[in-house]
């Protein structure tokens, strides 16, 4: 049975995007099916695997907007066992196009439910905004994986963000949980940075993922070449750091790497 993971934090800059793209690389370079959707209008997760914008003659806008289908969007990324629900620009006009829609907040839950166990995981990126786009996510979602930036502010944003959580799961999805927090741009150099990943642990204990994803300038520079960084720089520090929370996310659903 497949399982919808949502990658989301409403501060923008976290490695949403990077978590997303990384992670998801190294499960489906570990043989397991995977499905990520780009659910942010900048569409850089499109771009990070290699997928021109030119080249996209249907995305997610127009599967929202029931003008295509799974199939005629669905596309096939550089990793054999990758597939991706691109986005265009168009993405940013969706929202008002349905906000006078009924039961607006089901309508990717609808789209994904016939597919969902073609898929041994399907991520979901989000905009760094919560709006209807994030609702979506959120209400298709079984779990949540939130990154969060070993810097100032991360904890008052997380303690915001887990609150809305809860909230989406008494008002549209009681079957929503926090799949784990992650924490991003780690520089054991600074005191700050130790800070803050003492500081999450402490709050939230076991949620908290073993992995620690380190500021890594392959990251970075991986998606200028359309590449995710587990395979432009596979033994890069922040490309083993995916790979490694790859690891244990399957030791955590009792799946062998």
């Amino acid at each position: 049975m497949g399982k919808i993971i949502a990658i989301t934090n409403q501060k923008g800059g976290v490695g949403k995007t990077t978590t997303a793209l990384n992670l998801a690389s190294s499960l489906a370079l570990a043989d397991e099916n995977i499905l990520v959707i780009d659910s942010d209008p900048q569409g850089n997760l499109t771009s990070g695997l290699g997928i021109k914008r030119e080249s996209i003659k249907a995305g997610l806008y127009e599967l929202y907007l029931g003008k295509a289908e799974f199939k005629d969007v669905m596309m096939q990324s550089i990793i054999p066992n990758l597939h991706i629900l691109p986005t265009t620009m168009d993405l940013f006009a969706v929202e008002l196009e349905l906000l006078e829609q009924p039961d607006r907040e089901n309508i990717l839950s609808n789209i994904l439910k016939p597919y969902k166990d073609n898929y041994r995981y399907i991520f979901i990126d989000c905009p760094p905004s919560f709006g209807l786009l994030t609702l979506n996510a959120l209400v298709a979602a079984q779990s949540v994986i939130v990154p969060v930036q070993c810097e100032y502010f991360a904890l008052e944003g997380l303690s915001l963000l887990i609150k809305l959580l809860w909230r989406i799961r008494g008002s549209f999805n009681e079957a929503l949980d926090l799949e784990g927090i992650l924490l991003t741009m780690f520089n054991r150099h600074l005191a700050l940075s130790r800070q803050i990943s003492d500081e999450v642990r402490r709050v939230f204990k076991s949620k908290v993922y073993d992995t620690v994803i380190p500021r890594n300038v392959i990251l970075a520079e991986s998606v200028s070449y359309g590449k995710p960084a587990v395979l432009y720089a596979p033994n890069s520090l922040g490309a083993q750091g995916y790979i490694s929370l790859a690891k244990e996310i399957l030791n955590d659903n009792n799946l062998l790497f």
